[in-house]
C-alpha cells in the first residue's frame, strides 16, 4: 500500500499499515500449521519451507498496480478487498506449483494438508484482510489525523471535487473552504460554500489556519496565476495539487499518465489500452471459437433452411463502420428478399414485406447474427461493443448525434449494453438513435470485463423473449 500523505503522522495509522504488512504472511505460515496440529502431522521439514516460501510470496508480490492508487488516497484498488485477496492467493498456488513441478518436491506433501490449507487460507485471510481495512477506516475517520483541504478557485471542478470528499469521509479529509478573487453573489453559489479570502490570502491563511492540502483548480487559461501561487507557497509544507477543469468535458476513460516523463491527462481514449486490450481479444477469441464449434451444425441447417426459402445469397454481407470509423464488412445469414448495401437503405420494420419467413424466425431469435462469430475471429468485432450500424446510417446520424463517432473507439459488438436495455430493432426517429449512442458511450465510460460478462448473460435471456426483435 501507498503511504497516504492525506493522514497526518500517527502511530494508529503507521501500527495499522505494518499490521496489513506482516499479519498475511504470518496467517498463510499459522494456517499450514494449524492443519498439520489438526490431523495431526508434524510441522518440520518440508512443511517449514513450504511456510516460509509461502509466507515470504505473500510479502513480495505487489499490492496492486500503480495506477489503482495515488499519492492522495490509500491504494483502495477498484476490486472488492476479498476478491482481490483471493487472487493474490490463487496466484501464490500457481506459483508454489510450478516451484513444486521443476523440484519434484511436490509428491513428498500429504495431498491432504495442501489442500485443506490452499482452501481455508484465502478465507482466513479475507477475514484477516477485512477487519483490518475496517479499523483502518476508523482510524481515518478520526478528526485529530485527517488533513485539512482548501481549493483555489471556486468554479464546477472544485465544487465537485469538494462535494465527493464530502461524501468519503474514509479519504481522512476535511474540507475547509475556497478561495476565489470573486464574491458568493457574483460565484451564485449556495450559503454552504465557505469562501475563505482572495487568492492573495492563500499564503497567509495555510499558515493560519494550518491548511495541509491545496487543490489548485483555477482554469488552464490562469495558468500564470498557478505559477505565481507554487512560488507564494513555496515558504509553507502545504501539499499542491492542481486540478484540472475537466468537467466541462463529456470524459470517456479519463486517467492520468505520462508521456516521455511529461504528466498528461487522457480525457478520450479507448478502454482497451495495454493489458486490457489484450484481456479483451483472448476473451474474444477464445469464445467465439467455442461458440462457433458448438454452433456448427445450427449454422449448416440455418444455411440450408435460407438457401431453399427463397432466391438469393446465404450470406449477406454489408458495409459498416469499425474500430476508429474504418470499414469492415460484416456477416449475416440473409433475412430478406433484398440485399442493400448503398447509400441508402431502408431499415427493416415491424411486420415487413421484404422479410422472408426463414428470415423472420431468425431475426426473432437473432439466429442470423452467428456468422459474425467468425466477424469475432478476424478481429473487425467484438462479442460485446456497440453494435455497427451500415455506412449510409452512420454518415447519417454523425451529423445528427453529437459524439457519435465516439462509439467508434472500439470495436463493434455482436451484443452491446443498448441492446440488454431494449434498443435495438428500427430507430424510426432520432431520439430512438440518440439514446442507443447514450448506452454505447457509458459502455466506453465504464467497461469492465465483468459489464462484458453480464451483457452477454442478459443478452442470452433476451433471446428467449424481446418484443424488438423483427
Amino acid at each position: 500500500m501507498t503511504e497516504p500523505i492525506l493522514l497526518n503522522r500517527s502511530v494508529s495509522v503507521a501500527l495499522v499499515m505494518l499490521l496489513q504488512i506482516i499479519l498475511p504472511p504470518i496467517v498463510v505460515a499459522g494456517t499450514l500449521y494449524a492443519i498439520c496440529v489438526g490431523y495431526p502431522t508434524k510441522f518440520s521439514g518440508f512443511f517449514q519451507v513450504l511456510a516460509g516460501i509461502s509466507a515470504a510470496l505473500t510479502v513480495l508480490l505487489p499490492r496492486g498496480r500503480p495506477q489503482d492508487s495515488s499519492q492522495l488516497t490509500p491504494a483502495f484498488a477498484s476490486l472488492p478487498l476479498a476478491v482481490r485477496v483471493i487472487l493474490r492467493w490463487l496466484v501464490i498456488v500457481a506459483i508454489l506449483l510450478g516451484i513444486g513441478y521443476v523440484t519434484k518436491y511436490s509428491g513428498t506433501y500429504s495431498r491432504r494438508i495442501v489442500i485443506t490449507w490452499v482452501l481455508v487460507t484465502p478465507v482466513v485471510l479475507v477475514a484477516v484482510s477485512l477487519a483490518l481495512q475496517e479499523v483502518m477506516r476508523r482510524v481515518m475517520y478520526d478528526p485529530s489525523v485527517a488533513r485539512r483541504v482548501a481549493f483555489v478557485g471556486c468554479n464546477e471542478a472544485s465544487l465537485a471535487l469538494a462535494r465527493r470528499i464530502q461524501a468519503n469521509a474514509e479519504l481522512g479529509l476535511v474540507v475547509q473552504g475556497f478561495f476565489d478573487d470573486r464574491c458568493g453573489e457574483r460565484l451564485g453559489v449556495s450559503p454552504e460554500v465557505r469562501l475563505l479570502g482572495k487568492l492573495r490570502d492563500i499564503a497567509a491563511a495555510v499558515r493560519r489556519r494550518g491548511i495541509d492540502v491545496i487543490f489548485v483548480a483555477l482554469p488552464m487559461r490562469h495558468i500564470q496565476r498557478v505559477v505565481d501561487l507554487l512560488d507564494e507557497l513555496r515558504d509553507t509544507t502545504v501539499s499542491v495539487y492542481y486540478v484540472p477543469d475537466i468537467f466541462v468535458f463529456d470524459l470517456i476513460q479519463a486517467r492520468t499518465g505520462e508521456l516521455l516523463g511529461i504528466p498528461v491527462v487522457a480525457l478520450c481514449e479507448t478502454p482497451f489500452c495495454g493489458y486490457r486490450g489484450v484481456v479483451k481479444r483472448i476473451t474474444d477469441i477464445a469464445l467465439a471459437a467455442v461458440l462457433l464449434v458448438i454452433a456448427a451444425p445450427l449454422m449448416l441447417a440455418i444455411a440450408v433452411a435460407v438457401a431453399l426459402s427463397s432466391p438469393g445469397p446465404v450470406i449477406f454481407k454489408q458495409r459498416r463502420y469499425g474500430l476508429d470509423g474504418e470499414e469492415i464488412i460484416v456477416y449475416k445469414f440473409r433475412t430478406m428478399t433484398v440485399v442493400e448495401d448503398g447509400g441508402s437503405i431502408v431499415q427493416a420494420r415491424k411486420d415487413d414485406a421484404r422479410i422472408t419467413p426463414v428470415g423472420r424466425f431468425l431475426r426473432r431469435h437473432s439466429l442470423d447474427e452467428l456468422p459474425q462469430l467468425i466477424n469475432v475471429l478476424q478481429g473487425r468485432m467484438s462479442l460485446v461493443g456497440p453494435r455497427p450500424h451500415a455506412v449510409a446510417h452512420n454518415e447519417e446520424y454523425r451529423k445528427l448525434i453529437k459524439g457519435y463517432m465516439m462509439r467508434h473507439k472500439v470495436p463493434p459488438g455482436i451484443t452491446g449494453l443498448a441492446q440488454i436495455n431494449g434498443l435495438r430493432g428500427e430507430t424510426a426517429r432520432v431520439e430512438d438513435m440518440r439514446a442507443r449512442v447514450e448506452y454505447d458511450l457509458e459502455y466506453l465510460r465504464h467497461w469492465t470485463p465483468l459489464l462484458d460478462i453480464k451483457i452477454l448473460a442478459l443478452t442470452a435471456l433476451r433471446l428467449l423473449r424481446d418484443e424488438r426483435a423483427y
